[in-house]
């Protein structure tokens, strides 16, 4: 299968002559041709007002020049409105930067298409990831620019939507970010361009971790919910169609750093995993535990953990061997032969802040920008990794990546059913591996 090559961060932030040369030109191209309102306030729609959701808002409306939140969305209305109070109280001085006015707040299902509509220049889509494929493509269609949260998908058809739409992105120009903010970090820029310039050697194998404690308990009990898709929507955090488990939904970020080092996507993975801790059936269907062996097409490995297990070693860092040394990337550390010689000492922004000034620089400047094809490949990884886990079997990333099994719901309503539904205990289906079918 052919690779979908990684982005370099350096071309983002390339200008055109034309615009350097002549900002009465510069100006007019802009204002005509990418903000809505006609002059230079970059106009905000957030779709998906929570943690994530409010934190991304709140780092768009933190970058240069004017801009504004003017529309948000939300399945919830209380997410809808706390987000704006937080937005506006965390943002001190400018959080006159908020300006949603009391029609311009959505809730539902269709929220999204309603702020999208809206008039807005670029819209952050933050909801739990099932519905990225959807709102993406709809957000593109619209000709927005957009900062989508990561994963971008939870199976392969979202994935191969996300694709399929970047396409029409491309070809329409319009900026797109994807919330791994790794590639904006200084520390890993300067670490990963050393590796890539050899001074370890050829990468013959990459380690990568998220082994944590875990995340937030389910929120919201049962006998609260109005609706088991309330109820799942909620907790989403614990539900395929919703988080894409959190292989997917976490370590998707060292998953792509060893991408990025790699420069491609592997060709085939093995992999094994569970649940042994989080059993109650408040947890739904997720596993607490991932081992996955990647195997790229010149036949280095990338070695993968991801773990949800309190009082266990805790790790979230990315590590190169090398044919002449190795590299702690997360630590920004070279060794060769056992000792320590380099560590970079690069200073950077605020990775999260980073990211979406280097996107608010391109939709300002007309420069290209557009890491969803990334995006959507190091989800993809995920993807796969989690197949091989549940199935226990060796599967490649074309056969995964052309699985037409959809973990969606075929109607989006709260009365309608969620893709699984809990037994007469409350308990749901859980993936066996010999059993499980994944492709």
């Amino acid at each position: 299968m052919e690779s979908v090559s990684n982005t370099d961060r350096r071309d983002f932030l390339k200008t055109s002559a034309v615009a350097a040369t002549s900002a009465a030109v510069s100006q007019f191209t802009l204002s005509s041709a990418v903000y809505a309102s006609g002059n230079d306030t970059v106009k905000v729609g957030l779709v998906g007002c929570g943690g994530r959701g409010t934190g991304a808002a709140s780092q768009a409306l933190s970058t240069e020049g004017n801009v504004k939140l003017t529309a948000v969305g939300d399945a919830f209305e209380n997410q809808a409105k706390g987000s704006i109070n937080n937005l506006k109280n965390n943002l001190g001085e400018k959080g006159d930067r908020v300006d949603v006015k009391d029609d311009m707040v959505f809730v539902g299902f269709d929220a999204y298409q309603k702020v999208i509509d809206s008039g807005v220049d670029l819209v952050i889509l933050a909801t739990p990831p099932g519905f990225r494929p959807i709102h993406f493509e709809y957000a593109v269609r619209a000709g927005k620019n957009i900062f989508m949260e990561k994963p971008v998908a939870v199976d392969a058809p979202g994935v191969r939507q996300v694709l399929e739409a970047n396409k029409i992105a491309k070809e329409k120009k319009l900026k797109v970010g994807v919330g791994l903010q790794r590639h904006h970090q200084a520390g890993y820029l300067d670490t990963i361009s050393r590796l890539k310039d050899g001074v370890i050697g050829d990468i013959l194998a990459l380690r990568v971790y998220w082994n944590s404690g875990g995340v937030w308990d389910p929120r919201l009990p049962r006998d609260k919910a109005k609706s088991e898709m309330e109820y799942q929507m909620r907790n989403w955090y614990y539900y395929n169609w919703l988080c894409g488990d959190h292989i997917c939904e976490q370590h998707i970020h060292n998953l792509d750093v060893g991408n990025w080092v790699k420069g491609g996507y592997p060709v085939r993975a093995n992999g094994m995993g569970g649940r042994q801790v989080r059993v109650d059936k408040k947890y739904g269907q997720i596993y607490d535990h991932h081992y996955v062996e990647y195997e790229f097409a010149d036949g280095s490995m990338m070695y993968s953990q991801c773990r949800h297990q309190p009082n266990c070693w805790n790790s979230v860092s990315e590590h190169a061997h090398g044919a002449k040394g190795t590299c702690d990337i997360s630590a920004y550390r070279i060794a060769v032969n056992g000792e320590d010689k380099w560590r970079s000492d690069a200073k950077g922004k605020d990775p999260y802040q980073q990211e979406h000034d280097d996107l608010f620089h391109a939709i300002r400047t007309g420069a290209d920008y557009n890491e969803a094809d990334n995006g959507a490949m190091s989800t993809m990884t995920a993807i796969l990794g989690r197949m091989c886990t549940y199935s226990g079997k060796v599967i490649t990333m074309e056969d995964a990546l052309a699985s037409n099994l959809s973990l969606m719901p075929k109607e989006f309503s709260w009365e309608a059913d969620p893709p699984v539904l809990p037994n007469e205990d409350g308990y749901y289906p859980i993936a066996i591996p010999g059993v499980t079918k994944v492709l």
